[in-house]
This record gives structure tokens, C-alpha cells and sequence, in this order.
């Protein structure tokens, strides 16, 4: 969940997975979690630069060996907490391609437990990716909330060029 920003900062897929993957090497000392970062990294990649969700299904399947065809209602069925990226990245890249835009993805990623914020934040940064949009009452309440040191790290972070879709 904390590797969204590598999705913006570098303007082709190559790249972005090898900064993904050198960036969850510090924080994800096991090669699942590494799997699981450079997969959201892609994930949302491919989203802000206009790819459909059937390529994104399509490639986080056979590039990670995520099984991304359970719905859901299927998941929320069975859906315990489970902090691993095995646990959490499939069900967050389903709530995303489920979405019909940013809000709807996190309901559903939400809606189905288990270990809710971090899966509403992958969901959640792919969607923003995907549809180019936060709505503004959701940004304005998230802005507020932000304390001063995080929310001069997003200015920071968004005064470069890096929140334009290439």
C-alpha cells in the first residue's frame, strides 16, 4: 500500500517495477511482499496510462499468478483478516476492476473485511489511477485530516510532474 508513488515517478512499466521492487525490499523482507508491491505498482501504472482493466487482469494474472476470478460477494463470503500480500493485493485489485469509479472501489474493498485499510488504499490508488479522479468532497475531507508534514510531502509530491498521466 505504500508503493503507489513509484507508479507515478517513472513514465514506463520496466522501470516502474524494478523502483517497486527495490522500494519493497526495504519495508517487505519476504519475496511475497515484493510480488505484491511491484504488482500494485503495475497495476496502477497501467491504469493512469489508459490500459482497460481486462489488460490489467490480464497481466497481473500471468505475470504474478494472481487469481483474480473470484467476485466480491465471493470474497466477502470468505474473507478473513490476513495481512499478507497473498491475502490482500488479489482482493484489492477486485474491488478495484469491479468499480464503476473511485468511491465505488473502496466501498468494495471495504464491504469485504479482512484487512480493510490496506486493501481500500490499493484499491483505492489504482482506482484514482484508472479514473483520473477523486471526487472533491473526498479529497477535501482527506486534505483536511492530513497532518502538516503529510500534507507538505503530497504538494511536494505533486508540484512535479509526476501526477500527469503520460
Amino acid at each position: 500500500m505504500r508503493v503507489s508513488p513509484v507508479a507515478w515517478a517513472f513514465s514506463d512499466l520496466a522501470t516502474v517495477m524494478i523502483e517497486a521492487e527495490k522500494s519493497a525490499s526495504i519495508t517487505h523482507n519476504h519475496p511475497e511482499g515484493i510480488k505484491g508491491a511491484v504488482s500494485v505498482a503495475s497495476a496502477i501504472f497501467m491504469a493512469r496510462t489508459g490500459e482497460s482493466k481486462a489488460n490489467i487482469r490480464t497481466f497481473i494474472e500471468s505475470q504474478f499468478g494472481y487469481s483474480l476470478a473470484r467476485s466480491i460477494p465471493m470474497i466477502r463470503a470468505v474473507n478473513r483478516f490476513d495481512e499478507t500480500c497473498q491475502g490482500s493485493v488479489p482482493e484489492a485489485i477486485t474491488a478495484f476492476l469491479e468499480s464503476t469509479d473511485f468511491e465505488s472501489a473502496i466501498r468494495l474493498a471495504i464491504s469485504i473485511g479482512g484487512d480493510s485499510d490496506t486493501i481500500a488504499s490499493i484499491a483505492g490508488a489504482i482506482a484514482e489511477a484508472f479514473y483520473n479522479d477523486i471526487p472533491g468532497e473526498i479529497r477535501e475531507n482527506t486534505i483536511r485530516l492530513l497532518p502538516d508534514d503529510l500534507l507538505k510531502t503530497l504538494i511536494d509530491f505533486s508540484s512535479h510532474n509526476y501526477l500527469k498521466k503520460n
